[in-house]
């Protein structure tokens, strides 16, 4: 756990009581507070109370005696309309902080030689593999790694800061909105597509909140940003009048010797590039790295074959590559090393996990692709897939993926929006389903009958709240039935 202090002796609020909120609470408590609990749901209070903390009512309390408010990214900070306890808090002039606003006042409270590291990673999608992707390449070049935030463990819960250490951050918008002094090291935004609208108030309030992960950005920070879409674009050009060092990524083919046009080897670097370019590069700052299907490159480098990489299929872990490697290279691991760690990465869970095969037929678990555009992805890895899909809809449905429908041999849909996608789909073979496990067996007989290599992808372009607690929970109950049909499991990589 990490203590956070400068709340000593004070009265703090403390809202929502879900993972963040008792790590939260804990944290304060051990830098000295008194954290002040509450939450709408009585189980959470109950939690709270057998721990020892002190819970209150705060729709009843005196704010005037709090030094702050910290809440649950999952309470509405300003849309659809503020949580009854930001209001409280606005008429008390209470400011209002999240847990990786504690996390970056805990650091900032060290003396300079003994602060860590910190790599904190958002976007719409990709943040999840590019968080565990960046951690292992840095723990594999041996360095003292912890990785937390959105992802697994909550950030506040991760070990004490060590001089030595990184701390690899997952953070969404929710918990941007709640951030003030956050500073990360590396900043990274993998890339903007519609998303959390009501959230945010809309795609400009949504924008924002990803912007502020650079809030801190200048001289000794680098930022990483994807600028396939004319938001992280229009982010990174903001950026370059700060210092600093700001890097683009892309999935198109930009610089002359990029992407499948091959470049120049990098062990050949300080023989082929003028000397300011390979000095550039050999201390890892980077101007573009190019990711394309199977290919990484940096400046006209050639960095590294992902074809030889088995869980970074397809050009959206491409993309994932490309940030970690950058991101490892801005922290001093080598290019080798970096290249190295990325070729060994084992993938991460319900995100096109190769979770089984039964004959020719493998199963790919995507669960973790919630919107359309993260299915656009795993869709687009593949010439052909059987395709199961639904849950609980975003706006849009299904309908931006039209363009691959070809790829779609047939569909089994599930969930809420199983009639809704069957009507999008139209002609496309479809068939509503309505549960996991009958999905998995009816593609499962349709994959087999049509011989050869096939695929069974799930990759559900929806929530998963109408069927499932998470995404995680649906992904499991996808591995499940595939391995309840005998198939064998498929080996680690």
């Amino acid at each position: 756990m990490i203590p956070v202090p400068g709340f000593e002796g004070r009265r703090v609020a403390v809202f929502g009581l879900g993972r963040s909120g008792i790590t939260a609470a804990r944290a304060l408590q051990a830098g000295g507070a008194i954290p002040v609990l509450w939450d709408d749901g009585v189980s959470g209070r109950m939690q709270a109370e057998a721990e020892g903390f002190l819970v209150e009512d705060l729709t009843r309390a005196d704010w005037s005696g709090f030094a702050a408010l910290v809440l649950s990214p999952g309470a509405p900070l300003t849309h659809p309309k503020p949580h009854w306890s930001v209001e409280r808090a606005h008429e008390a002039g209470v400011p209002v902080i999240g847990d990786v606003e504690l996390f970056a006042r805990a650091l900032a409270a060290l003396p300079q030689g003994r602060r860590p590291r910190v790599v904190a990673i958002t976007g719409t999608n990709g943040k999840s593999t590019t968080t565990a992707l960046i951690g292992w390449v840095l723990k594999q070049a041996g360095l003292t790694v912890h990785i937390g935030g959105n992802i697994g463990i909550g950030v506040l819960a991760l070990p004490e800061p060590t001089a030595d250490a990184v701390y690899v951050i997952e953070v969404s918008s929710y918990q941007l909105d709640l951030t003030t002094g956050f500073a990360p090291d590396v900043a990274i935004l993998t890339n903007i597509s519609p998303d959390h609208l009501d959230r945010h108030g809309g795609m400009q309030g949504y924008v924002a909140a990803k912007r502020r992960i650079f809030q801190a950005h200048g001289e000794g920070r680098t930022a990483l940003v994807g600028i396939d879409e004319h938001w992280g674009k229009d982010i990174f050009d903001a950026l370059l009048p700060r210092g600093g060092w700001a890097t683009m990524v892309t999935t198109r083919v930009v610089m002359v010797g990029g992407g499948p046009r091959g470049g120049v080897p990098a062990d050949q670097v300080e023989d082929r590039l003028p000397e300011g370019r390979a000095r550039y590069f050999k201390v890892g700052h980077l101007v573009m790295v190019e990711a394309t299907d199977g290919e990484l490159t940096a400046d006209s480098v050639m960095i590294a074959d992902l074809t030889k990489a088995r869980s970074l299929p397809g050009r959206h872990n491409a993309q994932n590559a490309a940030f970690a490697y950058a991101a490892a290279r801005a922290l001093g691991v080598s290019h080798e090393a970096a290249v190295e760690g990325l070729l060994s990465f084992p993938g991460l869970s319900h995100r096109m996990e190769a979770v089984g095969r039964l004959g020719a037929v493998r199963f790919i678990n995507d669960s973790k692709a919630t919107n359309a555009d993260a299915a656009r992805q795993a869709l687009a890895s593949y010439p052909s897939v059987f395709w199961i899909a639904g849950g609980k809809a975003k706006d849009g449905g299904i309908d931006d993926l039209r363009d691959l429908f070809p790829r779609v041999t047939k569909a089994y849909l599930i969930g809420e929006a199983a009639d809704a996608f069957a009507a999008t789909l139209a002609d496309t073979p479809h068939v509503v389903a309505r549960t996991m496990e009958r999905a998995v067996e009816l593609a499962a007989a349709d994959a087999a009958a049509a011989g050869g290599e096939q695929v069974v992808l799930l990759s559900p372009a929806c929530a998963s709240f109408d069927q499932f607690p998470d995404f995680e929970v649906r992904g499991e109950a996808f591995r499940a039935a595939v391995l309840s049909l005998g198939a064998r499991p498929e080996p680690a990589a």
